[in-house]
């Protein structure tokens, strides 16, 4: 069965920001079934849990990553940095696990699929990916919400 890269939230581990988990029961199947690449981007980046809410400010992950965006966390502090390196480190087991599709949590700015939060902290959304999500996508990987 193939791998599936699954947000570590998703999978029951409490590392949101909140310090809380979001546990989804078709991802903790997958942990179950084996075929579960658990990852949480943020804390792989090097951040804490539970940390500030962050927000992508001037675009989505795609900007991020091109550098016309930035990830701005709620206090005010860049921690761009933490999630570029955090989205590699998903990529990079990702390919160690041969994943092909990913399954992360929704409007996230690391892992969000389809939307994202606008980067005013005022619960409005706009479209677009995560930086993990944006990251993984354009390395070929299919990347859906769970």
């Amino acid at each position: 069965m193939e791998p599936i890269v699954v947000s570590a939230c998703l999978a029951g581990v409490p590392c949101r920001y909140d310090g809380r988990a979001k546990t989804a029961d078709g991802a903790v199947r997958l942990v179950a079934e084996g075929r579960a690449v658990v990852v949480c981007p943020e804390g792989a980046g090097g951040l804490p849990t539970p940390r500030p809410a962050a927000e992508i400010v001037g675009g989505d992950g795609a900007d991020v990553l091109d550098g016309r965006a930035r990830v701005v966390d709620a206090t005010g502090a860049d921690c761009t940095a933490e999630f570029l390196s955090g989205a590699r480190a998903a990529l990079a087991a990702a390919q160690e696990a041969g994943a092909r599709r990913a399954v992360l949590m929704a409007r996230s700015p690391s892992c969000g699929c389809g939307q994202v939060y606008d980067g005013t902290f005022s619960g409005e959304l706009r479209p677009g990916d995560g930086v993990t999500a944006a990251l993984l996508r354009r390395s070929g990987i299919e990347v859906t919400a769970g």
